[in-house]
């Protein structure tokens, strides 16, 4: 019996999940969480053989969950179950120590298979995406300047930005300037844009 810990801010998805994992015969849910910030917990208390992680979840996100979870208790292995299949979020995610990487309109079928490839070891990551992933190549941000443009997204001045980072207004320029030209587009907003699009923020 493979036990799942499913992980997913939408509790409608998460219930819908619950139920569709527990119609298989070897798999058996054995906790679930809203919240990043609650899987460790709930991990330790379950003892999960697969957590199911979804990427934006408050508290912290699936992947870094993902990255505690390897550290804190390696036995449980994590697998991405996500609406974004980006390029930037599959490098992350591999990163941080997870196994496997599913978006949410895979077939079930194919979601059941992933789970019961990486409960036996191995690694699932649908193929085209890791094409897409070598392709577009790793971040080139730093983590500053991936602060700086999430910080950037909601539209705010760069005096706004500089008060939420807790940074110098010139600071945020010259990390905003630098941003703009490594994801080579023309002001702040299409570089929010670009990076958001390859899963880099």
């Amino acid at each position: 019996m493979i036990r799942l810990l499913l992980a997913d801010d939408q509790e409608l998805i998460r219930s819908a999940l619950a139920v569709m994992l527990g119609l298989e015969d070897d798999f058996e849910v054995v906790a679930t969480v809203g919240r990043g910030d609650e899987v460790v917990a709930a991990a330790r208390t379950s003892r999960p053989d697969i957590a199911l992680l979804d990427i934006d979840m408050p508290g912290i996100d699936g992947l870094a969950a993902a990255g505690v979870l390897a550290q804190e208790i390696p036995e449980c292995r994590s697998v991405i179950l996500t609406t974004f299949g980006r390029p930037g979020y599959l490098r992350r995610a591999m990163e941080s120590g997870a196994c496997g990487f599913v978006v949410k309109d895979a077939p079930p079928e194919q979601l059941a298979d992933a789970i019961r490839r990486v409960a036996k070891g191995e690694r699932v990551v649908d193929p085209e995406l890791a094409a897409a992933t070598l392709a577009i190549g790793a971040c080139p941000l730093t983590a500053r300047e991936r602060d700086v443009l999430v910080a950037a997204r909601s539209g705010g001045s760069v005096a706004e930005i500089a008060q939420i980072l807790f940074l110098s207004e010139g600071t945020v320029r010259n990390y905003l300037s630098s941003a703009i030209a490594k994801t080579g587009t023309r002001n702040r907003s299409e570089a929010v844009r670009t990076a958001d699009e390859r899963g880099w923020l």
